[in-house]
């Protein structure tokens, strides 16, 4: 079973399990506000090691991403990674308003 770290928590997943669906089985809290429907960016993560081991980003997904706040080159949505291998993200804070 795949190890993911979110956040310097680790745990371990069964491989095709989301990024999202890791996070919310153990209690790492990581918001979402459409459901893992990919119809938001609030499951925006930080891809710290490990992107080779997760799905390959969808037009959906790209397309979502650009309207996220703090968007890097090793951004993604939780919601549409599978993981297949170990990874390590960082949740970005989100900005206060």
């Amino acid at each position: 079973m795949p190890k993911v770290t979110i956040n310097d928590k680790e745990v371990e997943v069964p491989a095709g399990t989301t990024i999202l669906d890791a996070a919310l089985d153990n209690e790492i809290k990581l918001d979402h506000n459409c459901g893992g429907n990919c119809a938001c960016s609030t499951c925006h993560v930080i891809v710290l090691e490990g992107m080779e081991n997760l799905s390959e980003m969808s037009e959906d997904e790209e397309d979502m991403l650009d309207s996220a706040v703090g968007l890097t080159l090793e951004s993604r949505l939780a919601c549409q990674c599978k993981v297949s291998g170990p990874i390590k993200i960082k949740i970005p804070e989100k900005k206060k308003i």
